[in-house]
C-alpha cells in the first residue's frame, strides 16, 4: 500500500513567505540531504556545506599554528558571533553568552540565581528531561519549592493555573518555561507566560532549544528574562555549541558559584571582579572551530529569513499531521495547540523505536522520543514513546509524500500481524 499527499490531507497552500524558501537550493548546499529523507532537525539539523567547511578550516589552522594562535587570528570573527546571535534573537550583543550545550547554559543560569529554601520555581509539563531533573535536584538538595503547572484543554500551560501558582509562590520566584518541547509540536504561549510572571515580580527562564531556528524568536516581544538554545538543532550548527540570552536588568543580580577566567578577573589574593555582560557565565575553554561554524549557520538563518523559515515548517507540519491522521492505525500524538513544524505520532501494535528502524531502512530519518525524556508530558499522557518527525528547509512535499507512504505501509503491516 502506498499513500502520498495526493491520497490524504494535502499541504496548506503556499504563501509568499513559504514560497521564499528555495528547497532545491538548500538541498544543493546540504550534502546530508542528498540521497535520503532527513526528518530529525529537532535532534540534530543537517549542517550546510559552508558550516562544515568553516569548522574544518579552523581545525586545519589550529593544526598548523596551535589553538591559541589560531584563536587570536580569528578573534574578530569569533566576536561577530555575539552580534549575529543578538540580531537573530532581538537582543544586544552583551546579553549573549556561548556554551557547549543548552543544558550547560540552563544549569549556569540557575546556579547564578542562587535559589534556596523558600524560593519557588514554576515549570510546565512540557519540560525536557535535563531541565526537569535540574529542577527536581534543586527541590531535593536546595530546598526550592517546585510547582509543575497542569495543561489546559489545548495541551499548553494552563495560564489560569499559572496565575494561581504565582499567587501561592514564596520567596524569589522563577518560571522555568518552555517554548517548544522535545515531545510534541506544541508551541507554548510564552509571551503570556512571561507577562504573568513579570506582573508578579517573577523571572522567566525560557528553554528555546526546539524553537530558535524553527520559529521567529524575539526575546523583547516574548518578554523573557533569560533564554537558552542549542546550535545543533534547527540552527543547523555544529554539535557542542549553544547560546544563552540574559536580559541586562537580570545580570547585576547574578552570582555564579564557579567564576572562570573568561568571565572574571582575579584582582588580589582573595578578591575578584566579574564581567557585567552575559559572558560572566562562560568558561575559557571552548571549541573555537565549532563556534565559527555556528556563526556561519546563524548568518545563513538570518539570510534565509526566519519568517519564511517558520512559515515553511509550519506548513509542512500541518500537512503531515493531517495526512498522518488519515492513515489507519496511526495516531497523531500532538496536542491541539501544535502549530510548529514538529509532528509526533504512534503506530498501533508497533513500538516507536521499531517504526523509526523501519523508516531508516528506507533511508528516512526520524527519531523515537521515550517517556523518560518527558515524564511530565508523555508519562502523564500514558505514552511510552512517540515517533517524532521534524523537517527543515531542505525538505519539501516530495519528502513528505515518501515518508507518508512508508508510514502507511508500516501501519498496514503492523495491523495485519
Amino acid at each position: 500500500m502506498t499513500i502520498g499527499l495526493e491520497d490524504g490531507a494535502s499541504l496548506p497552500p503556499a504563501t509568499p513567505a513559504t514560497a521564499a524558501i528555495d528547497v532545491a537550493a538548500e538541498r544543493a548546499r546540504t550534502a546530508g540531504a542528498l540521497g535520503r529523507r532527513y526528518f530529525n532537525a529537532a535532534g540534530a539539523g543537517l549542517m550546510s556545506d559552508a558550516v562544515l567547511e568553516r569548522t574544518i578550516r579552523h581545525l586545519r589552522l589550529e593544526h598548523g599554528v596551535g589553538g591559541y594562535e589560531a584563536a587570536r587570528a580569528m578573534a574578530d570573527e569569533a566576536a561577530e558571533l555575539y552580534e549575529t546571535a543578538a540580531a537573530l534573537l532581538g537582543a544586544a550583543a552583551d546579553e549573549i553568552a556561548c556554551f557547549d550545550s543548552a543544558t550547560s547554559g540552563l544549569r549556569s543560569i540557575f546556579d547564578a540565581l542562587r535559589l534556596g529554601p523558600g524560593d519557588t520555581v514554576i515549570a510546565p509539563r512540557s519540560s525536557y528531561v535535563s531541565q526537569a531533573l535540574r529542577l527536581l535536584a534543586m527541590k531535593r538538595h536546595a530546598g526550592v519549592r517546585l510547582d509543575v503547572v497542569p495543561n489546559d484543554a489545548a495541551g499548553g500551560m494552563d495560564l489560569e493555573a499559572l496565575e494561581r501558582a504565582l499567587g501561592q509562590a514564596t520567596g524569589r520566584v522563577v518560571v522555568s518555561a518552555v517554548h517548544v518541547p522535545t515531545s510534541s509540536g506544541l508551541v507554548e504561549p510564552v509571551a503570556a507566560i512571561a507577562a504573568l510572571a513579570r506582573d508578579r515580580g517573577a523571572l522567566t527562564v525560557l528553554d528555546a532549544t526546539q524553537s530558535v531556528g524553527q520559529i521567529d524568536v524575539d526575546v523583547r516581544a516574548i518578554g523573557c528574562d533569560a533564554l537558552v538554545t542549542t546550535g545543533r538543532k534547527f540552527l543547523r550548527g555544529p554539535r557542542g555549541t549553544a547560546l544563552a540570552y540574559l536580559r541586562r536588568g537580570v545580570l547585576d543580580g547574578l552570582g555564579t558559584w564557579a567564576p572562570d577566567v573568561r568571565g572574571a578577573v582575579w584582582t588580589s589574593a582573595d578578591e575578584w571582579t566579574t564581567d557585567r555582560t552575559a559572558r560572566q557565565l562562560e568558561t575559557w575553554e571552548a571549541a573555537v572551530a565549532a563556534r565559527l561554524g555556528l556563526g556561519v549557520a546563524l548568518r545563513e538563518a538570518l539570510d534565509r529569513g526566519m519568517a519564511a523559515t517558520e512559515a515553511h515548517l509550519v506548513r509542512l507540519g500541518a500537512g503531515l499531521r493531517g495526512a498522518l491522521a488519515a492513515i489507519d492505525g496511526v495516531t497523531v500524538a500532538d496536542p491541539p495547540a501544535s502549530p510548529s513544524g514538529i509532528v509526533t505520532f504512534t503506530v498501533a501494535g508497533l513500538p516507536s523505536n521499531q517504526v523509526v528502524g523501519r523508516l531508516r531502512e528506507a533511508r528516512i530519518d526520524t527519531i523515537a522520543i521515550p517517556a523518560s525524556h518527558a515524564q511530565w508530558d508523555l508519562g502523564t499522557r500514558g505514552l511510552d514513546s512517540v515517533v517524532r518527525v521534524s523537517p527543515h528547509v531542505y525538505n519539501d512535499e516530495a519528502d513528505v509524500g515518501v515518508l507518508l507512504g512508508r508510514v502507511a505501509e508500516i501501519a498496514t503491516e503492523a495491523t495485519a500481524r
